[in-house]
């Protein structure tokens, strides 16, 4: 599973959601449901922009997490 780790990120770059939210382009909303993992997917162009608006590398937002109890040789 892929853990999204902005608020992590908009802490250390001591930014708010609204403020991201503006200078990319996309609604507070949206942005909401991306830092919740609710979304089902992430356009590289709006990744792009998160990452050049907060100085960071996309590994800097998302996190793999294997599943509980998946075999590893699978």
């Amino acid at each position: 599973m892929i853990n999204v780790t902005l608020d992590f990120m908009l802490l250390k770059r001591k930014m708010t959601s609204k403020e991201l939210a503006e200078k990319i382009g996309i609604t507070q909303a949206n942005l909401s449901i991306l830092k919740t993992g609710k979304a089902h997917g992430i356009r590289f162009e709006t990744l792009d922009k998160i990452c050049e608006v907060l100085n960071c590398q996309p590994g800097d937002l998302l996190e793999y997490v294997p599943d509980k109890g998946q075999d590893k040789d699978e």
